[in-house]
């Protein structure tokens, strides 16, 4: 092979290797956005059903689930589980703006009107009793859900 067409592989070489790191730096942006997204602390206003507010921090929907008799296992979640016809939907925090909580009469779940960061607006009844805990300036909070009149999040 002549000079030149050794130049030319290595060129060759050197353009593949440069994108190969490209593409190795660009990869784990992706995964470390995703992982960020899971990560990630919710903060809210909450306003029960006696008008009273509060700033909360690291948010998220509680719920136990009933093992036995006397034991149980609690599950704290960053989405809420609603129910929309017979199908369980779980609206994830950073996708909601506000939920508005409603009572349903007869003992039926709240309903909840959620908005979402895009604008768009759903009506749903919540698929599990649970509550939203979260910590204020002055310790861990617990709002039963259907004692919730409305929920911004920040």
């Amino acid at each position: 092979m002549t000079q030149r067409g050794w130049r030319f592989v290595r060129s060759l070489m050197f353009a593949v290797g440069a994108m190969a790191g490209v593409v190795a730096m660009v990869q784990p942006c992706d995964a470390q956005q995703s992982l960020d997204k899971a990560d990630r602390q919710f903060q809210a206003t909450i306003t029960d059903s006696q008008g009273v507010e509060s700033e909360l921090k690291q948010i998220r929907f509680y719920w136990e689930e009933k093992i036995s008799d006397t034991s149980f296992s609690p599950h704290e979640l960053k989405e809420i589980p609603v129910k929309r016809g017979t199908a369980t939907v779980t609206v994830k925090f950073w996708n909601i703006r506000q939920i508005e909580v409603r009572s349903n009469a007869g003992g039926e779940p709240p309903l909840l009107t959620i908005t979402l960061t895009n604008g768009k607006t759903g009506e749903f009844a919540l698929a599990i009793p649970g509550s939203i805990k979260g910590q204020s300036d002055f310790g861990e909070v617990d709002v039963p859900a259907s004692g919730i009149a409305k929920l911004v999040l920040k």
